[in-house]
This record gives C-alpha cells, sequence and structure tokens, in this order.
C-alpha cells in the first residue's frame, strides 16, 4: 500500500512538473511572438518603443557578427538603424525550447530566420538564446545571444 501512494505521489509531482513547464514554454513563446511582431514593425510609429518594453534597460545583446551591445538603449539605436524597415525576423517552426531557471526566469533557445522586406528573400539563419527574469512587474529580457549566422539553404 505504501509503495503504491508513494507511485501515485511521485506520478503527480512528475504531472505537475511537467504542466508547470509546459505553461513555462507557452508564456515565454508567446512572449518572444510579442516583442517580435513589435521588432517586425519596428518602422511604424510607437512599434520600436513597445519592443524595447520586452528588454530589461541593462540587457545585453551578443551578436557574433556585429558584436556586443551593453543597453536597451543602444541596442534599440542599432535596431532602429539596421533593422527598421529592411527585414524582419520569424522563429523556425519548432525549433524554441524553454529550459526554467530556479528563482529567476528560464531560457529560451531556437533558431530564427531573417527575411528581407525589399526582395521577399529568406536569406538569413541564426540561432539564439534569451534569458528571461521574471520579475515584480512582468518577464523581461536580460542577455540575448544570436550566433552561427549561415545562409537558409
Amino acid at each position: 500500500m505504501m509503495l503504491r501512494t508513494f507511485l501515485a505521489v511521485g506520478f503527480l509531482v512528475a504531472n505537475v512538473n511537467a504542466a508547470a513547464e509546459a505553461t513555462l514554454e507557452q508564456t515565454i513563446v508567446a512572449l518572444d511572438a510579442q516583442a517580435f511582431d513589435a521588432f517586425n514593425h519596428c518602422a511604424e510609429p510607437g512599434r520600436l518603443q513597445q519592443h524595447a518594453s520586452f528588454f530589461a534597460p541593462d540587457v545585453e545583446f551578443y551578436h557574433d557578427q556585429g558584436g556586443v551591445t551593453w543597453n536597451r538603449d543602444a541596442m534599440l539605436a542599432n535596431t532602429q538603424k539596421y533593422v527598421c524597415g529592411k527585414f524582419r525576423r520569424e522563429v523556425v517552426a519548432q525549433s524554441q525550447r524553454v529550459y526554467p531557471i530556479k528563482d529567476f526566469g528560464a531560457i529560451e533557445q531556437g533558431t530564427h530566420r531573417f527575411c528581407q522586406f525589399d526582395t521577399g528573400k529568406c536569406d538569413g539563419l541564426a540561432d539564439f538564446t534569451i534569458v528571461w527574469k521574471q520579475g515584480a512587474t512582468g518577464w523581461q529580457m536580460t542577455r540575448v545571444l544570436s550566433y552561427g549566422h549561415r545562409e537558409n539553404k
């Protein structure tokens, strides 16, 4: 009887943990979609500021080809200069993975591609890792890595 109770409790805990991780993944994937919908439309009034709201003021952005940006203001200046009205980002289907960070937030990993507005061509592919922090006011990105840039074949 005790073994059966122990197994039942273990099964319940495993199911609760799996449900929590599924909910976390859904939350982070939805936040990523919202943040980068604003990114993809950042040439429109107010959308760059909306994109900015997803980042901590002291965010660090690491780009294997562009170098490091040490804060939100510098990152947004680069986004406005090099991205807005030029290309959009899309996540490769089924590539996102989300992992909890105890008492902090989550790590999101995946692959994304970049598509030019003028040609429609999606010629850039890269991997990404985002560290998300859950605070009193919600979720924000604290570290962003975009690396392994390659041609989209």
